[in-house]
């Protein structure tokens, strides 16, 4: 009876002993060059580390995991935690991936019409000169004095509010300044916060209206990236996350990234 206690309870202990395993390994690019600061996500438990300047990482998985690895500039990369791979440092390749803004140009073809052709080159002069000169107008100090549109004080009533203390005005000016107070200051992020935002995003937010486009996690991934350098959420939301201003912000994004990349229905 003894024996059979003691073999349950080795048998318990090492389970949780050997349950997780130690991944470590090497991140490499298309050179062999290390590459550091990958994040590297355990998506099973949720966990992370980045890789050191040397390119080397090690993390805690249970076998069968999927070890996800990431960085700004690269597609993403991922492999599920095996025994050969615990037994012996793996590597890591990552490809590096380029998100290129086509540049749109319409150029007026000339016709061989003389009469046409000056009179579209003129017009495109008038059309300059009245852009900088309303540029110029736009951008000058207002010299004119411009009148005060108010009601005369013999027409006014009697003021019964005079000398008398607005209550829900001193009230709104409080909340103003409580709300002010405890509003968390926007700053600028790091490498590790965006990086650690942008996953949030992928976990939270609904991006459905991109799967339906059929982008894949890669496809997805980039857009992120390129929402970040437009509309630099993550240093707007990273400490507040709103997650409808944030699926509303992507999805106005998107509207334009579509036209870009040529994105059918």
């Amino acid at each position: 009876m003894m024996r059979a206690f003691l073999n349950l309870l080795f048998c318990f202990v090492g389970t949780i002993v050997f349950a997780q395993q130690k991944i470590s390994g090497l991140i490499l690019d298309e050179q062999n060059i290390p590459i550091s600061n990958v994040l590297v996500i355990d998506m099973s438990s949720n966990t992370n580390v980045y890789s050191d300047t040397s390119g080397k990482f090690t993390i805690e998985a249970d076998l069968g995991n999927e070890i996800r690895f990431v960085k700004e500039g690269f597609y993403r990369s991922q492999i599920h935690v095996s025994e050969e791979n615990i037994k012996t440092n793996v590597n890591i390749f990552l490809k590096r991936s380029e998100i290129l803004i086509p540049e749109v140009k319409i150029e007026y073809k000339l016709t061989g019409d003389i009469k046409k052709d000056s009179k579209y080159l003129n017009d495109s002069r008038k059309v300059a000169s009245l852009k900088s000169s309303m540029e110029s107008y736009m951008k000058s100090p207002m010299t004119e004095v411009v009148p005060k549109n108010t009601i005369p004080k013999s027409f006014d009533g009697h003021d019964f509010n005079a000398g008398q203390v607005n209550v829900l005005k001193l009230i709104g000016s409080a909340i103003g300044l409580i709300s002010k107070s405890t509003k968390p200051k926007i700053t600028k992020p790091n490498f590790y916060e965006t990086q650690s935002f942008l996953q949030r995003i992928k976990n939270e937010v609904d991006l459905n209206f991109l799967k339906k486009y059929g982008m894949d996690e890669e496809q997805i991934d980039a857009f992120l990236v390129y929402a970040e350098k437009v509309k630099m959420l993550s240093k707007r939301y990273r400490k507040d996350f709103k997650k409808g201003a944030i699926s509303y912000e992507l999805q106005a994004v998107f509207a334009e990234y579509q036209k870009i990349n040529k994105l059918g229905n």
